[in-house]
């Protein structure tokens, strides 16, 4: 399907005046000044990010009752239970929290739910399981709990204090806890909103030492908190939170981190996945995440878990290979699941009549649905719902959607035929009986119709400046890397060029991928189009979108073009559209 490329608008005056104030290339001055960094000043603190503008950690709600009952539970050596999540940031902060309060002398125990027998977040029958289990003083919880009245009330019957952190929009109840630290709740500042549960969970480490600090607390003067802050980074990008403003320190700072990391599980995990260079945001989302993240999927997070807390080298080597299986395994099951739906959907799917997909099976992995919805998403460029129904015949699904479709209104719709659903404008999941999927099927598919029209459901090839080749050099490529980490929010930069040609055939390289040289004028670079090797090249000038890249060969850097999408050479600028961040 041909790709509906849009051009982000900008303010060339203010990109004149960014480029005369900062000596930066005028294409990076573009990009920044598109991203909302309109002045000098603004520039310079994007690009160079640091810790002491972190803000105060008691911004948040509910910080000073929070730090006052876990210093408590520390002054009077009650057991704190770290009740977290099975996803990698739900992981990396149960990790965080544990790592500290044990250094602090603290007695915390960590608990993962099950997937599967326990289900998302705080609930009844896993908190009365663990007082039974480990009798606590105080259940902290990580990434999870705001919104979790019942299983904070059959706590407090059983003696037990709660103190929540975490990250996700309050519905219309909120928890009777000691405290509910949430930066999405009232009274928030806005440069905290977007943290993810660790970053929460982080906010609560750092606002603990420094109260203890002021007191003298010998332990909390031992412990250097930027020596786990890798895990914050890891926690960070795999969750997906906007890499700006806070979140975008931390993520910086993460990675620097993460690269002389002293965890032992992240050194496993690094060499298990076979990352030779320096971490970035990429082996992060694409290539440690989805590790972590494979045995919460497929059953239980707690040897993910396990493996950012051991200091064993040859424990966290065995626990890494598993990890490392069990992803594999993943790969199986999703690859599986998207050979069965797309069988399912092609052997009657209309562009014309067809503007949602949902896709429902009864031997499905509850645990892999999310991931084979992006696929489909990505798949026919609308709207999908992935649906694993039970021997009860009870369908528990996932649902991804594209930039011009709220899925939360379109499931609204649907609301009678659904048991439950919720989620956000991108992504959500709903339950629904079995004998309701094919009502739900046909609705949805209406839903999406009176909302989309057919030309937002051609994918989109963002590009956030047009350039000339020679405008590709070392200065550019260089202010790039000062401008990641990238991700949502802060995505990496697609540039284009209008009228390049080929030099020469362009060669297949690893079954999949093309090797080409890209001319303009007098110019040319080296590109590499991946995924693209059975696709059919226009012929005679080309438009290219492309991200530019340092690729290091034999000790020798070179700027590689990492393209996107390839056109027929037009006269005419691409649609504009809105000056807004990614």
């Amino acid at each position: 399907m041909l790709k509906n490329w849009t051009t982000v608008s900008v303010d060339e005056a203010l990109v004149d005046a960014l480029a005369g104030q900062t000596r930066l290339p005028r294409p990076a001055c573009t990009v920044l000044a598109a991203r909302g960094h309109h002045t000098a000043e603004a520039v310079d603190a994007f690009l160079n990010p640091r810790l002491s503008r972190l803000s105060d950690p008691f911004l948040l709600p509910d910080m000073a009752p929070a730090v006052q009952r876990i210093e408590r539970a520390l002054a009077k050596d009650e057991t704190i239970l770290v009740y977290g999540d099975y996803d990698v940031d739900g992981i990396t902060s149960t990790a965080l929290m544990v790592h500290v309060l044990r250094g602090l002398g603290g007695k915390a125990v960590p608990f993962l739910p099950h997937r599967v027998d326990d289900g998302y977040g705080l609930s009844v029958e896993p908190v009365q399981r663990c007082i039974e289990q480990h009798r606590p003083g105080v259940i902290l919880t990580v990434d999870c709990g705001t919104g979790s009245v019942e299983a904070v009330e059959a706590a407090r019957a059983a003696g037990v204090d709660v103190v929540v952190t975490d990250h996700h929009e309050p519905g219309d109840a909120v928890a009777d806890a000691c405290a509910v630290v949430n930066p999405k709740r009232d009274g928030a500042t806005d440069p905290l909103r977007y943290l993810a549960g660790v970053g929460v969970a982080f906010k609560l480490c750092h606002a603990l030492l420094k109260t203890l600090r002021d007191k003298g607390h010998a332990a909390a003067e031992a412990i250097d908190l930027r020596k786990y802050m890798d895990l914050v980074a890891v926690g960070t990008i795999a969750d997906m939170v906007p890499l700006m403003e806070e979140n975008r320190v931390l993520a910086r700072y993460g990675l620097l981190e993460a690269n002389r990391t002293a965890n032992a599980g992240l050194r496993a995990l690094k060499e298990v996945a076979g990352i030779k260079t320096d971490l970035d945001a990429y082996h992060i989302g694409f290539m440690l995440g989805p590790r972590l993240n494979a045995a919460g999927r497929l059953g239980t997070a707690l040897r993910a878990l396990e493996l950012l807390l051991t200091a064993d080298m040859d424990l966290a080597g065995v626990i890494a290979a598993e990890l490392d299986a069990s992803n594999r395994e993943r790969q199986e099951v999703e690859a599986r699941m998207i050979e069965e739906a797309v069988t399912a959907i092609d052997g009657q799917f209309d562009a014309d009549r067809h503007f949602g997909v949902v896709a429902a099976q009864r031997d499905w992995h509850p645990g892999v649905i999310g991931i084979v919805a992006s696929r489909l998403c990505a798949r026919y460029s609308r709207p999908a719902v992935v649906i694993a129904v039970d021997d009860e015949g009870i369908g528990r699904g996932s649902c991804r959607s594209i930039s011009a479709f709220n899925i939360v209104e379109g499931l609204a719709d649907c609301a009678e035929l659904l048991q439950r659903y919720g989620g956000h404008q991108m992504a959500a999941g709903l339950q629904v009986e079995e004998k309701h999927i094919e009502a739900f099927r046909e609705r949805f598919n209406a839903a999406v119709q009176a909302r989309v029209a057919k030309d937002d459901l051609r994918p989109e090839q963002r590009i956030d400046a047009w350039i000339s080749l020679r405008d590709a050099d070392w200065n550019l490529v260089e202010c790039l890397e000062r401008m990641a980490p990238f991700g949502l929010g802060n995505p990496k930069p697609v540039w284009a060029v209008r009228g390049a040609r080929l030099l020469g055939e362009p060669r297949i390289v690893g079954q999949k991928h093309l090797k080409m040289t890209v001319l303009d004028g007098n110019d040319k670079l080296d590109a590499i189009a991946f995924n693209m090797a059975e696709r059919e090249l226009p012929d005679g000038p080309l438009d290219i979108a492309f991200q530019l890249n340092r690729n290091t060969w034999m000790n020798r850097d070179t700027i590689q073009m990492n393209v996107q999408d390839i056109r027929p050479a037009t006269e005419e600028r691409s649609l504009n559209i809105a000056d807004t961040p990614a």
